[in-house]
């Protein structure tokens, strides 16, 4: 499914440039219309607030205060989507806080992009778990770009760690619209023969034939990992001086990934690429 509207999570942070203009990229390539949202902190459920905000010019200054602040986000985003010249683009200014205003709008948008937590810029707004949050409840794939970098384009060399679960197949059919135009997408297997009830008796091919049928030039690679394979998967990134890395997000229960630990967390903490991640 081609990719018509892409939600863009904004604020006043110093990577906010970074990944708006990865998504009016993005925008652009697929003739969609642009969304940046940006959230105030304050609760959707405001009424109350408003209320208290008429009687207590304490309140008053406060939510006016968040959303000054979050308008400013917006600004640098209508400045940049003009400055690329975009011609489908809107700001949307949103009482919530960020993770389930961006899973709210997601649910009208086709991809949603949004930042790594940086730990060195901490937000009232934005929650430690908000990459995890917004790949687990926003119901759609979610590109995720790196607080470190910069990113000049995207999806030339794409690698997709494929290992035929329900997460790694809804991220390799969302990103389709991506692999198309990619100039090369490997596919690389872990351990491919530890499961051969998922893989086959080729692991790699039948979704290298899946991908074909969609016109994606597709190479398959098959790697040992005993142990982290979120670190082989980075490092293979490297090796292959891939752009964007696709995979499934959190294919067993959260509980288990966060007393184990897990591929997507460890791809979550170290990404050094943008990657898209589908639930």
């Amino acid at each position: 499914m081609p990719y018509k509207t892409v939600l863009v999570h904004v604020d006043e942070s110093r990577h906010a440039s970074e990944r708006i203009k990865i998504a009016a990229a993005i925008a652009m390539a697929e003739n969609a219309h642009l969304i940046g949202t940006a959230m105030t902190g304050a609760s959707r459920y405001l009424a109350q607030a408003r209320m208290l905000a008429e009687l207590d010019p304490n309140v008053k200054a406060q939510l006016d205060f968040l959303h000054a602040r979050a308008m400013r986000g917006l600004d640098d985003f209508d400045a940049t989507a003009q400055k690329l010249g975009l011609t489908s683009f809107e700001k949307r200014l949103v009482d919530d806080e960020a993770g389930g205003g961006i899973c709210l709008q997601a649910r009208y948008a086709d991809l949603v992009v949004i930042g790594q937590n940086d730990p060195n810029e901490l937000s009232p707004v934005v929650m430690p778990d908000f990459p995890e949050y917004v790949v687990l409840y926003s119901g759609r794939p979610v590109l995720l770009v790196p607080y470190s970098g910069h990113f000049e384009g995207i999806g030339k060399h794409v690698l997709v760690a494929w290992d035929a679960s329900m997460p790694a197949t809804r991220a390799v059919t969302s990103a389709i619209p991506l692999l198309r135009r990619a100039q090369t997408v490997q596919v690389v297997v872990f351990n491919p023969y530890a499961r051969p009830q998922a893989h086959g008796s080729v692991p790699g091919s039948d979704i290298a034939l899946y991908l074909a049928r969609h016109d994606v030039k597709v190479e398959v690679l098959q790697r040992q990992a005993e142990h982290e394979i979120g670190v082989a998967l980075q490092a293979l990134v490297s090796e292959l001086q891939a752009d964007l890395l696709v995979m499934g997000g959190y294919g067993h229960a959260r509980f288990r990934e966060i007393l184990l630990g897990g591929v997507t967390s460890t791809v979550l903490d170290s990404m050094r690429v943008p990657v898209l991640m589908a639930h």
